[in-house]
């Protein structure tokens, strides 16, 4: 009898429940009525279908699970079909951008393409690749990476382990400001200061130098917050055994978040992958192989792709996509090698 009077509980494990199904087949009548709506009302645009769709989805299961479930469980619905909605909004853009590229990329992407340069092309030709913009951000990024990521890891190791006062609330401050910066106001600076004041010449390092301006706060940042997750027992035990704290953030600190360093660093190297603005300023770019980035304009893929793009004709906007997709390619492969490089690196937990 107990077990009777339990079950005609409001909220029990026996309270009747929609089929596993529900949800996809409120969607398909979301969709259709959504479409219906459309036609009738003379809506042109997929968009507006789109978002019709999403409102009457979430109306439906509501509607559906308070009158099958319960009001309380309507809810929980309604909050699901909700981040289902917002993770659709996120995606459907996205999938768009790289079904896009790749659709128009492929046109002229191949091995040619990818072992040649624009030095005997105009714009005007078909023909021609992006191996001298290949090589001028491999170099650029490069050299960037080489400056902004030994100042980020020891401003980060200064913060965690011994900043303390003023002088670190000021440096964090200062991080958090040059996080928002514009990238041309740091091609402005280095413009100002390298070129003008100093009297070097344009350049693929003075590029260099305003991408690790952009570099370096995201590269101290997420080092700040992996060495933050290493637990203060590691630092304790070690430094009860006598070793000095230097060398206890040298052989316990580093080593213990070193996957998740690796994996800021790749981000912040996919971050200022694609910068247009400060190339543009500082390193002009050019039609021909230029392998020294220290003297001599110097191509880039953000800056051929713009420059491939303002020609405005056909062989040029199949170039500009194709670069697109190349420097698409280039930073998913540094995102796979960021994820690769945190599992591989991950602290495992014996049992």
């Amino acid at each position: 009898m107990s077990h009777a009077v339990m079950d005609k509980r409001p909220g029990s494990l026996s309270a009747a429940r929609l089929p596993r199904w529900s949800p996809y087949a409120i969607a398909v009548g979301s969709i259709a009525a959504a479409c219906a709506i459309g036609l009738g009302a003379g809506l042109d645009s997929r968009i507006q279908w789109g978002l019709i769709a999403a409102i009457l989805f979430v109306l439906g299961s509501y509607t559906i699970a308070a009158k099958v479930e319960g009001r309380r469980q309507a809810k929980d619905r309604v909050a699901t079909s909700l981040v289902w909605v917002a993770f659709l909004l996120a995606v459907i853009p996205l999938a768009s951008l790289v079904w896009e590229t790749l659709k128009r990329g492929v046109k002229v992407f191949d091995v040619y393409f990818l072992t040649h340069s624009m030095g005997v092309v105009s714009d005007r030709e078909p023909g021609g690749g992006i191996y001298h913009a290949i090589i001028g951000t491999l170099e650029q990024v490069g050299l960037a990476t080489l400056i902004s990521v030994p100042v980020g890891l020891l401003t980060a190791i200064y913060l965690v382990e011994y900043g303390r006062g003023k002088l670190a609330k000021a440096v964090t401050f200062f991080v958090d400001v040059m996080t928002g910066i514009p990238s041309i106001v740091a091609g402005l600076f280095i413009l100002s200061f390298w070129i003008m004041i100093l009297g070097f010449d344009f350049s693929g390092f003075a590029g260099a130098l305003a991408l690790s301006i952009l570099m370096m706060p995201v590269v101290v940042r997420s080092t700040e917050e992996m060495l933050k997750l290493v637990p203060n027992e590691l630092r304790e035990a070690s430094l009860a055994l006598g070793v000095p704290k230097w060398r206890t953030i040298l052989k316990v600190v580093l080593p213990t978040s070193l996957g998740g360093i690796t994996t800021g660093v790749m981000l912040a190297v996919a971050r200022i992958t694609g910068e247009t603005a400060p190339v543009l300023l500082l390193v002009w770019g050019s039609s021909f192989i230029n392998n020294n980035p220290f003297e001599g304009a110097q191509a880039s893929l953000p800056l051929y792709i713009y420059q491939q793009y303002s020609a405005g004709n056909a062989p040029a906007y199949d170039r500009a996509w194709a670069a697109a997709l190349a420097l698409i390619a280039f930073v998913m492969i540094l995102n796979l090698v960021a994820r690769g490089i945190a599992r591989w690196k991950a602290p495992t937990t014996g049992r």
